[in-house]
């Protein structure tokens, strides 16, 4: 009976966040409208051309923060969940009507951090990544604290920067939290499970108004709120010891937009950028759309290999590290396949004179 009233708990976390962000997001559009809380593509870096209203992101924290006070057991880790994310979300709303310098969102950033670690919410150990060691358990020691604000700080804006086009941020945030809830329900972290489905639920009741052709962006109240929430929740939920290599599993759940990020820092800090302020083109989904994709099939294989992350992550959990890596395998040759044929059937379409379709979905984009 406790079993089935959990997996009820589940469920009905994941249809409120739902219903309450669908039914949310048109207020919210009007209210982003009439104060102003506008997207206007004014760089090189936009796709969509008119303004789109944004703060879509108090849709998806209405949603997720009822389902999760309902439903979920709102231990001191949870709570300094909560209180990180309303810091969060503060800072997003303010960037979102007035646009706030970066450093000033970071200072946010780390207050919420600081929350959350205050509250319990710390990585001490994770699997010890190295197989030839006779300890199985890799310990940080003093540095726990340090590796756990950079965690949380570095996810924050990596969901960030990968929302980029339309239902691109919301659509991959949900894919990971399905990841994390069918994680959570096969190793029976229920309170874990109940958080995510109330993550997955918000994303689905805000994505049909996000998705192409957008009529509202979550903004950074939204992208910034979903960031810190998967990097908490996965701190509850996956740096735990399931296998030999579990300690990949969390980069592997929020493994597109971990590497996304991981590039651009890269990328900038070899040009000389700021890598916290600098503007380009050069993220997985700029590049897809260079290459002549429109940004449905953007969207859609940057959706297809979030899902391949996430399922390897599920293998590793459960099934084994052979496996794992050899979905894993699988999800990059059938990504290189993909991009490769789309690109192709491109190139011949324009060379054959006919009308460059792929931009149809333009109007209403957001890089």
């Amino acid at each position: 009976m406790i079993v089935n009233q959990i997996y009820i708990n589940v469920a009905l976390a994941l249809i409120a966040a739902m219903v309450i962000a669908f039914a949310a997001t048109p207020i919210v559009r009007a209210f982003a409208s009439k104060v102003g809380a506008l997207d206007i593509p004014r760089d090189y870096t936009r796709v969509h051309k008119v303004p789109i209203p944004r703060l879509g992101g108090l849709a998806i924290f209405l949603g997720f923060i009822f389902a999760v006070v309902l439903f979920a057991d709102v231990s001191k880790p949870v709570q300094g969940m909560l209180i990180g994310s309303v810091i969060i979300v503060i800072s997003g709303v303010i960037d979102d009507i007035t646009t706030m310098k970066w450093y000033f969102k970071l200072l946010f950033q780390f207050a919420a951090a600081g929350v959350a670690i205050y509250h319990g919410l710390v990585v001490n150990a994770v699997s010890n990544p190295n197989v030839f060691s006779s300890s199985e358990i890799l310990s940080f020691g003093s540095l726990s604290i340090p590796i756990t604000v950079l965690w949380i700080v570095g996810i924050t804006n990596a969901v960030n920067l990968i929302d980029g086009l339309d239902g691109l941020a919301c659509g991959v945030s949900g894919i990971s939290s399905v990841t994390m809830l069918v994680i959570a329900l096969l190793v029976s972290d229920m309170n874990v499970a109940v958080i995510t489905a109330a993550i997955a639920g918000a994303c689905l009741g805000f994505l049909p108004y996000n998705a192409n052709p957008a009529s509202i962006f979550m903004g950074d109240t939204g992208a910034l709120l979903l960031g810190f929430v998967l990097s908490t929740v996965s701190i509850m939920g996956l740096f735990k010891f399931y296998a030999i290599i579990s300690f990949a599993v969390p980069f592997l759940v929020i493994g597109l937009p971990f590497f996304d990020t991981a590039f651009a820092l890269v990328r900038r800090l070899s040009k000389g950028q700021n890598p916290l302020s600098h503007r380009d083109r050069g993220h997985f989904h700029h590049r897809l759309l260079d290459m002549g994709l429109s940004q449905k099939q953007a969207v859609a294989i940057l959706y297809a290999i979030s899902g391949l992350l996430g399922l390897s992550a599920v293998v590793i959990t459960t099934s084994g590290e052979i496996r794992a890596l050899l979905v894993l395998l699988a999800a990059i040759v059938a990504t290189i396949v993909a991009v490769s044929i789309l690109g192709i059937r491109k190139v011949k379409h324009d060379k054959n004179g006919h009308e460059n379709d792929t931009n149809d979905d333009d109007e209403t984009k957001k890089s």
